[in-house]
């Protein structure tokens, strides 16, 4: 039996980031995350592209947008949303998500998931640098395992070739 698996090496990778600006304070930590980590695994700053965007609502389509350029090995989606009085943290929080996995199913591009849905503001900021380590980090580094492994995937012979 073999296995394969992702590498965590970026070298030669290029990701876009697309970051809300809605509940900055807590996406900004997540795209530092980000940038953090896929910088310490080899991928140079000038193969990281930073797309803002208003809100959460926003990111499918700019990810859609982004994944038909061709240009990304991965994209990594970062942001908040923070549940209100309202239903409305429910439709953001289940049609961002859904679009996410649509995109990156349709265009066969990795989509690292950093937005935090979050119950409370303190929630957001434990999940975005503090006690539960940063979600932007996590994404980022499953874009990149990603990435690699879906490179690997397409190098592999189809079962039965010699």
């Amino acid at each position: 039996m073999k296995t394969i698996e992702g590498a965590l090496i970026g070298s030669g990778l290029r990701f876009a980031l697309i970051a809300s600006r809605f509940n900055e304070l807590i996406s900004s930590r997540l795209l530092d995350g980000a940038i953090d980590v896929l910088t310490r695994h080899d991928v140079r700053h000038q193969d990281i592209e930073v797309y803002r965007v208003p809100g959460a609502w926003e990111i499918p389509l700019i990810a859609k947008e982004l994944a038909l350029t061709g240009k990304y090995d991965a994209i990594v989606a970062l942001g908040a949303v923070i549940e209100g009085d309202t239903p409305h943290f429910d439709y953001v929080c289940a049609e961002m998500s859904k679009g996410l996995a649509h995109v990156s199913m349709e265009q066969r591009v990795p989509i690292g998931f950093g937005v935090l849905t979050c119950h409370n503001l303190e929630q957001a900021l434990v999940r975005a640098g503090s006690k539960s380590g940063n979600k932007g980090c996590d994404a980022a580094m499953a874009a990149l395992e990603m990435a690699n492994l879906l490179a690997r995937a397409r190098k592999a012979p189809q079962m039965g070739d010699n």
